[in-house]
């Protein structure tokens, strides 16, 4: 059974996430707060719509 290989190391990908990751990181952060409100939102209309009817 061989040793496995080192990859080299990518150092351009490695350039474009040290780039990149301050402005993804934000987004996704921010979209997922954002999401996570218009969830809440929708389960407290439901919510109340269904007490409404009682």
């Amino acid at each position: 059974m061989k040793a496995p290989v080192l990859k080299k190391f990518n150092f351009t990908m490695a350039l474009q996430w040290l780039i990149f990751l301050p402005v993804i990181l934000p987004l996704c952060i921010i979209f997922g707060a954002v999401q996570g409100v218009l969830n809440m939102v929708e389960k407290m209309a439901q919510r109340m719509w269904i007490d409404m009817e009682l």
